[in-house]
């Protein structure tokens, strides 16, 4: 076991599959000779060559279609959209195209791309660096949407991603990268898409999130247990498609919930746990399940960034309505 950051999680999964699969080739804005924005590809491009990790044009379009036309001719690519605000100018290639591409050719192509990206708040980023986007894409079938906690999640994840046979959106927390260690296996593992981890086990109350928000969650687990509550953190880790089976089992034993999200309440991926858990186990619930997120605004400019994100002490607040119901 080694101790990493997630970002030194993230680039040792990508070395990993560079060495094992002559066909992964890695590409985006920087991410060649000065390693990406965050030196997530650093020293990369060195090891495995020019032709395999490499810059491309500041143009996240044409960043989209070369992945989709690498994808039809055997190649696996994993390609950087620099800040996950920029998707917007690539929409077209991930809804449009990839997300589409084994449907619309009856099985003939596959799309085993990766699209990585950097995104969340918490850092003090300009404009349309910071936004949590990832409802635009959990709403598209054809996609996987996954979001790690920890280097030790990252590294199995991001293997994963690279691996599967259909369109990965792996997308990786700003305030993740570099805030903590994790013992990290240095060999290869894996970690199954579509499948969330219970991060605290609990009696009294379900909290589900992903992201930075499990790391706040659990300071809310703590204060919560110095009033005596037992709360269960539960890192969805994929997004899209959710682990209904662990979020339902978890509620049928709290018999309480509350579902924890970065990105503002419209419309959110916390709409959708909430939904389903009404769905499948409302006969389970002693209290509605409320929702924490951000407020349905613009995303702040960075003076504001600290009040309008979501923190523990919301959770904690949010929870006791729940506990008190």
């Amino acid at each position: 076991m080694a101790q990493m950051t997630m970002i030194q999680a993230i680039t040792d999964a990508l070395r990993t599959e560079l060495k094992n699969d002559e066909n992964v080739l890695v590409f985006g804005e920087d991410v060649g000779v000065n390693g990406g924005v965050f030196r997530a590809t650093e020293g990369l491009q060195k090891e495995f060559g020019p032709d395999r990790v490499f810059d491309t044009p500041l143009a996240e379009s044409g960043i989209g279609g070369l992945a989709i036309g690498l994808s039809t001719q055997g190649f696996r690519p994993v390609a950087e959209i620099q800040f996950f605000g920029f998707v917007y100018e690539v929409m077209d290639s991930i809804s449009g195209q990839m997300a589409r591409l084994r449907y619309r050719s009856g099985g003939r192509w596959h799309a085993p791309i990766t699209i990585r990206s950097p995104f969340g708040g918490g850092v003090h980023t300009p404009e349309l660096h910071g936004d949590s986007l990832e409802g635009l894409m959990a709403q598209q079938p054809g996609l996987k949407v996954v979001i790690p906690s920890t280097p030790y999640d990252a590294k199995g994840l991001l293997i994963s991603a690279i691996r599967d046979n259909d369109p990965v959106i792996f997308l990786e927390h700003m305030k993740l990268y570099r805030s903590f260690r994790d013992e990290v296996p240095e060999e290869e593992y894996t970690i199954p898409i579509g499948k969330a981890d219970i991060k605290r086990e609990g009696k009294d109350i379900s909290i589900i999130t992903y992201g930075a928000m499990v790391h706040e969650s659990l300071k809310a687990a703590d204060e919560l247990e110095k009033e005596g509550f037992s709360a269960e953190v539960i890192d969805l880790r994929t997004v899209s498609p959710l682990d209904i089976e662990t979020i339902i089992a978890s509620v049928e034993k709290t018999n309480r919930a509350i579902v924890v999200q970065e990105a503002q309440k419209q419309a959110g991926i916390a709409a959708n746990v909430v939904a389903e858990i009404n769905e499948r186990a409302i006969l389970s619930l002693e209290a509605p399940v409320f929702r924490v997120a951000a407020p349905d605004t613009v995303y702040p400019f960075s003076q504001a960034e600290d009040v309008w994100l979501p923190n523990y002490k919301d959770i904690v607040e949010t929870a006791k309505k729940a506990l008190n119901f």
